[in-house]
């Protein structure tokens, strides 16, 4: 079995709902997200998926919440957006969007708050 991991980051704001303490307020972080990926074969040049195309497909979802509110950002406009409701959320729009020539799949989604706070998502 062969993994592989990408990691990209953005900066945005949010506020959680219905919680009590600092994080109710509206505050902002740099996010830190990391994607795993496992297969068991590799392509023809020894891949197992293009580093490449995985940060394509990562930026076309960080473009949507960089430097943004993201309590304004479906579906956050209902959902929480805490660090585990968008590492489902990276997840359910990066499972349809990495294309590879060898069969992948996504085995987590890490997003980091800060340096020392992160909350993972495994399928």
């Amino acid at each position: 079995m062969f993994e592989v991991s990408v990691e990209q980051t953005f900066a945005a704001g949010h506020a959680l709902r219905n919680y009590r303490g600092k994080c109710e307020n509206v505050h902002g972080h740099n996010y830190r997200v990391q994607v795993n990926l496992e297969g068991e074969q590799l392509d023809k040049i020894g891949l197992l998926v293009d580093f490449t195309e995985v940060k394509r497909a990562m930026r076309e979802v960080i473009e949507t919440l960089d430097h943004q509110f993201i309590n304004d950002i479906p579906p956050f406009t209902e959902l929480n957006p805490s660090s585990e409701n968008m590492a489902l959320y990276f997840y359910q729009r990066l499972s349809d969007g990495i294309h590879s020539e060898t069969p992948v799949r996504i085995t987590a989604v890490t997003v980091w708050e800060t340096d020392i706070q992160s909350a993972c998502y495994r399928p």
